[in-house]
């Protein structure tokens, strides 16, 4: 067991001051200063290198639970983050490794060792991939198109938000077996980068859903057999009027509606689920979790070996953390969207 106790050392972290109703304001969002106490028995303190803000962390500031706990008012938040452990009270999680955990939103987290992971010894990837393209992201596209989807060869494959950190490799990974694949996003830049990976780019900027719809049926003549939902709205409705028979949606997530004031309103064409004999399946990618292993032992070599792409987009500082996360609402990230510490 390696123990170090230092001088007293603070810890920098956010909380929420209340619960948004809509687009969460950057008021909300308060930096707090705690000074940590000594370590218990098994905690380790880690200095967090990098932070991830995702997406399905707005649900969790609604003061509701859904498939997890809100944020509690006033109490640090958390989310994915990895570092380097500068202290540790626990048998086999030691000073110098490298973890990844739920500690973020802060500098400096202290946590019980059982519940960080010292991530693989692999130099050829760097460490902030485990919060992407080789961490829940990169584990969901995985999940999504493999054990939801069950997308094989013969599959034509349609991604909404196809260049965020779950669309984009998504896309790769339904490229790799051999599926023909359209690509559902806004920018310029975006589209051009699903282009250049081999994937047909499809704009919903300025479309209504048949508008859409009809750029998806000319981007994929022959229908979709496979669509990996993130958007909801106007894709939704798009992508079900272009389904084949015995289609199948993964319904990972759907951002278009997680900072509206009031329900949104269903696609009206809901109907084609049964014209097509089609499954729809909503997940959660923790309770998959199981199969990491398979995912990890899949797609490390394919990252390490450059035969899969993938961005990022970084800000700098703790202080720019409630920013990354706006920015996620904004089409602001190209990839994962990381705060980078050190």
């Amino acid at each position: 067991m390696s123990q170090m106790q230092e001088a007293p050392m603070q810890s920098h972290f956010y909380t929420l001051t209340h619960y948004p109703d809509g687009l969460p304001e950057r008021e909300l969002f308060a930096l707090e200063t705690q000074t940590l106490p000594e370590l218990a028995d098994g905690e380790v303190r880690i200095r967090n290198h990098w932070l991830s803000v995702d997406p399905y962390m707005r649900g969790r500031m609604s003061g509701r639970r859904t498939y997890i706990a809100p944020f509690e008012l006033g109490k640090p938040m958390e989310g994915g983050a990895i570092g380097e452990v500068i202290a540790s009270s626990h048998p086999t999680v030691k000073t110098g490794d490298t973890v990844s955990h739920m500690g973020g939103w802060r500098d400096i987290a202290q946590l019980p060792g059982d519940s960080v992971t010292p991530l693989p010894n692999n130099s050829q990837v760097p460490e902030q991939a485990y919060l992407g393209v080789l961490g829940m992201p990169g584990m969901t596209a995985w999940t999504g198109l493999n054990l939801i989807a069950e997308c094989k060869a013969s599959d034509t494959v349609l991604v909404s938000a196809a260049s965020g950190a779950v669309g984009s490799l998504a896309v790769q990974l339904a490229k790799a077996k051999g599926c023909h694949v359209v690509g559902i996003a806004g920018a310029a830049h975006k589209l051009a980068w699903l282009e250049s990976l081999g994937v047909e780019p499809v704009s919903y900027r300025d479309r209504s859903a048949q508008e859409l719809s009809d750029a998806i049926m000319l981007a994929s003549p022959d229908g979709i057999d496979v669509y990996f939902e993130n958007v909801g709205g106007i894709c939704l409705e798009a992508a079900l009027s272009q389904l084949n028979d015995g289609a199948r949606i993964a319904l990972c997530g759907m951002i278009d509606s997680y900072n509206a004031k009031t329900p949104t309103p269903g696609p009206g064409n809901l109907s084609q689920l049964i014209a097509r004999k089609a499954k729809i399946q909503g997940f959660i990618v923790a309770d998959h979790w199981a199969s990491y292993r398979y995912f990890l032992n899949e797609v490390t070599p394919q990252i390490a070996e450059g035969k899969l792409d993938y961005k990022e987009t970084i800000c700098e500082g703790l202080e720019s953390t409630p920013d990354a996360f706006l920015a996620l609402f904004e089409g602001g990230n190209t990839g994962k969207m990381l705060v980078k510490l050190i």
